[in-house]
């Protein structure tokens, strides 16, 4: 069911974070300025974005609740957020923002999902109001002990684990309604997900990256 957010809550300090990855991630082994510059023409793009597709035993996903005071309140995603140029890696973003909105340690980046079967990585999304375009690009990640998840009362007000099934039928145990997602790209990268797990084994990891210990 979902679970609400404890009445106060403020972000921890972030971990040293030491994240494997199989050698099919290299290429998202680089910083904000280095991927826009390697993949797409200058001045196309305003900036890079990651999800964090976190499964737990029952093959069940996490998606959090955005709050009520932010933008698209009430809608339901996985954790995720821009991508800084500090984090020198999408990677490190990937996890970084993980830890801030969900409170969970990566450990390893497991795979990218796209839109579906055949389409690259990286889905194209705008701001509010139409005038910048950024690259969202979503990976599954595995974490260190235990699944407690420990939100931002900034960005997100509840959790809720769901399984494929429930996500496509919108009825999930514990959400009132119907289940509501932030956009229609929200939802083809987590149906991917779910696909590429069952049909692509994982790479065995063969690379790490760091990330010094901050404060959030």
């Amino acid at each position: 069911m979902a679970a609400p957010l404890p009445e106060e809550h403020a972000p921890s300090p972030a971990p040293a974070m030491r994240i494997a990855y199989p050698a099919g991630l290299d290429p998202f082994n680089r910083s904000v300025s280095a991927y826009l510059a390697e993949h797409y023409p200058p001045n196309s793009h305003d900036g890079l974005a990651t999800c964090a597709m976190v499964f737990d035993a029952e093959n069940r996903i996490l998606l959090l609740r955005r709050a009520a005071h932010d933008s698209m309140p009430g809608l339901w995603e996985p954790p995720g957020g821009a991508a800084d140029e500090p984090d020198g890696s999408l990677l490190v973003s990937c996890a970084r923002e993980l830890w801030e909105e969900a409170g969970l340690l990566a450990t390893a980046m497991v795979r990218i999902a796209s839109e579906g079967d055949g389409i690259a990585p990286g889905n194209v999304f705008g701001n509010r109001t139409g005038e910048r375009v950024y690259r969202k690009f979503a990976f599954e990640v595995a974490v260190s002990g235990s699944l407690d998840v420990r939100l931002d009362a900034h960005e997100h007000d509840a959790y809720v684990w769901a399984t494929e099934e429930e996500i496509r039928s919108g009825r999930v145990p514990g959400v009132e309604g119907d289940l509501q997602l932030t956009f229609g790209a929200t939802r083809e990268l987590i149906y991917d997900g779910f696909r590429r797990r069952r049909e692509e084994p994982a790479e065995t990891p063969s690379r790490v990256v760091e990330r010094d210990g901050a404060v959030l």
